[in-house]
């Protein structure tokens, strides 16, 4: 659907810097589809050193973003912005969240919307009471939940936690910036993505193991690895790629593996940023396991799905190139129809058009 246009505030965790995180990439999309509707969006970004140290898009072209350096400069600074904005979102990770949320929803005029990256984490965190950018009651105060996870899981933040409206907002791609690329195969598997304690044993068992056991090359790429972690002698590393270099990355191997959080497998539908980016790039991938996957991609035709070395093995032994190549290519085609950045903007403005429209039976 197409809005009037509206003015957005937008506090996240970063759109200026992709280190080590995969917020970025997400604001972006959303951003700059936003602002191509017409719509005003301010993004307020807390500066802080490491992402000033490892900014890759300093100055987004799209909307405006502002950096504020405290909760006091925040409030000083953009009070005004977010009490005449039409809708204000803010989105999980961001610095003193708490406060940020109690402060957005005393002085918001418009909607409120809690944007959750993190949403199996977040509710982990929420249930110890240890969620340092949410609280249990800070949920009912937000006019809308977005999550990226979808399924059983919205309705336990309504029913357990009192959100007036939980809804899915998947992680999207820009088609303009993920795309297939006609490189020769540097690498037989690749993984890309900030170390994960959670992760790392499934990646250890469905890339490093078979790397072990292959003559092939591999390569992780992504930071905040430790130093004592182990690698096999045919596994490359790069310590950080920026979003312009992913799909040169993806389109240098003959697979890319997709490995998820523990929290997130448990909730299920929860696709990472790195999957869609993936398939845009026509990359086959092979992924772990979690409920809904299927409901993104048909396992076997348009993602593998391994759950041992010896499954990723056997892809990796038995199929053909011409197989590799329509798995990767229905991919992208599944993606390009559902999991683009228009797609999420779509859903975001019915969203909003629905909570507005609620504001306006109250008043």
């Amino acid at each position: 659907m197409s809005l009037h246009p509206l003015r957005i505030v937008m506090l996240g965790l970063s759109i200026t810097s992709s280190w080590g995180n995969g917020h970025a990439s997400t604001y972006r999309s959303l951003v700059k589809e936003l602002t191509e509707r017409g719509h005003d969006v301010l993004f307020l970004e807390r500066d802080v050193p490491w992402y000033r140290e490892n900014r890759d898009m300093p100055s987004p072209p799209w909307g405006r973003t502002r950096l504020y350096c405290s909760l006091e400069e925040l409030k000083d600074s953009f009070e005004p912005d977010v009490r005449q904005a039409d809708f204000v979102m803010v989105g999980s990770y961001v610095q003193e969240g708490r406060a940020v949320g109690e402060w957005v929803n005393s002085v918001a005029r418009g909607a409120t919307a809690f944007y959750d990256i993190d949403t199996p984490v977040t509710l982990a965190k929420l249930e110890k009471g240890c969620c340092e950018y949410l609280s249990a009651q800070l949920v009912s105060r937000y006019d809308v939940y977005l999550s990226f996870t979808g399924g059983p899981i919205l309705e336990k933040i309504e029913s357990r936690y009192g959100s007036p409206m939980a809804r899915p907002l998947y992680c999207s791609v820009d088609p303009a910036v993920y795309k297939p690329l006609d490189l020769p195969k540097k690498w037989d598997m690749g993984y890309l993505g900030t170390y994960s304690a959670d992760r790392q044993p499934v990646l250890d068992r469905l890339m490093l193991e078979p790397a072990r056991r292959s003559q092939g090359r591999f390569v992780v790429a992504g930071p905040l690895y430790p130093e004592t972690a182990k690698w096999p002698a045919n596994t490359d590393r790069i310590e950080h790629l920026p979003p312009g270099l992913h799909s040169a990355f993806y389109g240098s191997m003959k697979y890319t593996v997709n490995i998820t959080r523990a929290d997130m497998v448990r909730a299920g539908y929860s696709p990472s940023v790195r999957l869609f980016e993936a398939a845009a790039c026509a990359a086959p991938i092979i992924s772990d396991y979690w409920e809904g996957l299927e409901t993104l991609f048909r396992p076997g035709e348009e993602i593998l799905v391994s759950r041992s070395a010896e499954d990723t093995l056997r892809y990796l032994r038995e199929l053909t190139v011409e197989q590799r190549s329509r798995i990767g290519e229905r991919a992208r085609a599944r993606v390009l129809s559902r999991h683009t950045a228009s797609h999420r903007v779509d859903e975001l403005e019915s969203y909003m058009a629905d909570v507005l429209k609620k504001q306006e039976v109250l008043e």
